[in-house]
């Protein structure tokens, strides 16, 4: 049941995220799907699969990377999210992109389907991602790769208060997990336990900027994991969390804007030649 409530909590609250998502996080988290894609090394003609696939901004460079030969496929949990792949792919012309609507460890396709696998940041809010893992190693054919990216460790993250911040007001159940698999080698751990073989990873600083106080809110509530319990603030509860929120990054204020530190951890691995 506490999966199951967990996965009706991300799919409306990234429902609730999706219009906002991509103005506050393209910027931000391109450093770790820059590494990402680089890692993954997408060739012409491969089939690709792409695990949480948010707003595509993985999936349309991927596609672009595998040309009108290969394919990518996007999976969401969110319907909105897919909706706006499945518009930006039609508006783009790219036949060679398909979305649809699931989970990361729903079992959608046939074993041995894909070259590679991609996930960009999805798996922290997985309420089982071992289970992800293994089902992204089953699609995989013999000698395919799966990449996948998380944020680091929460000491590393300037603005991981958001979470407690609104927990205090009402119980999100978002994330209880969210910085675990970034944590010393639990990625590594993780992935080698699903089966995956050659597995590297990398650890990236990054900074988040924004221009504005606005703007850093707007990132951390309205455009992000917590969107849904943020939508059942009042306004004075809203004014309060929004108060406490930038209290908690102030020593990273520059002028007007703010430079939080964060951490990503990128790691490949590859499913054994059979």
């Amino acid at each position: 049941m506490e999966s199951r409530l967990q996965l009706r909590v991300q799919r409306y609250g990234w429902d609730k995220a999706a219009a906002q998502y991509e103005g506050y996080w393209a910027a931000q988290l391109r450093p770790a799907q820059d590494r990402l894609l680089e890692i993954a090394a997408l060739r012409p003609g491969e089939q690709v699969l792409d695990v949480a696939c948010g707003t595509g901004l993985i999936t349309f460079p991927a596609a672009g990377a595998v040309g009108p030969r290969g394919s990518v496929v996007a999976t969401d949990i969110s319907e909105r999210m897919v909706e706006r792949i499945r518009s930006a792919a039609a508006t783009r012309g790219l036949a060679n992109v398909t979305a649809r609507r699931a989970h990361a460890e729903e079992q959608l396709f046939e074993a041995a389907s894909f070259d590679a696998v991609l996930c960009g940041l999805g798996l922290m809010y997985v309420p089982e991602p071992l289970g992800a893992l293994r089902e992204m190693g089953r699609v995989l054919k013999s000698g395919g790769r799966a990449v996948v990216a998380v944020w680091g460790a929460r000491s590393h993250c300037g603005w991981a208060d958001i979470f407690p911040i609104v927990d205090r007001r009402v119980e999100s159940d978002v994330c209880p997990m969210f910085f675990q698999l970034g944590s010393g080698e639990n990625l590594r751990a993780h992935m080698e336990q699903a089966g995956f073989a050659r597995v590297e990873t990398h650890r990236l600083a990054t900074t988040l900027s924004y221009d504005s106080a606005d703007d850093a809110i707007g990132a951390a509530f309205a455009g992000g994991p917590v969107a849904m319990a943020y939508s059942r603030f009042d306004g004075p509860t809203r004014d309060e969390a929004h108060a406490e929120y930038l209290a908690s990054i102030a020593p990273f204020a520059r002028g007007a804007g703010y430079e939080i530190p964060g951490e990503f951890v990128v790691a490949r691995g590859e499913r054994a030649v059979s």
